[in-house]
């Protein structure tokens, strides 16, 4: 997933967050939000939380992406 697609996205990912990591709670998602880049943001903070380097929290987002887009397309 690149950070034009993150940013846009960014609501809609946001509800996934919790149930995938559930370190991540309110508070880091509204440092996010407030965030110029929220991408970079937020993979930083999956590095800080879960030990990721960047491209292991890069690829987490990605795969979170693909596994709900998936499932989205298969119920339209």
């Amino acid at each position: 997933m690149n950070k034009t697609i993150f940013e846009e996205k960014w609501s809609m990912i946001r509800s996934l967050i919790t149930a995938k990591w559930s370190l991540m709670v309110e508070y880091d998602l509204n440092k996010v939000d407030k965030a110029e880049v929220k991408f970079d943001k937020f993979v930083t903070m999956l590095q800080v939380k879960y030990g990721y380097t960047r491209q292991e929290a890069r690829d987490k987002i990605g795969v979170l992406w693909a596994e709900y887009e998936a499932s989205h397309r298969s119920n339209a």
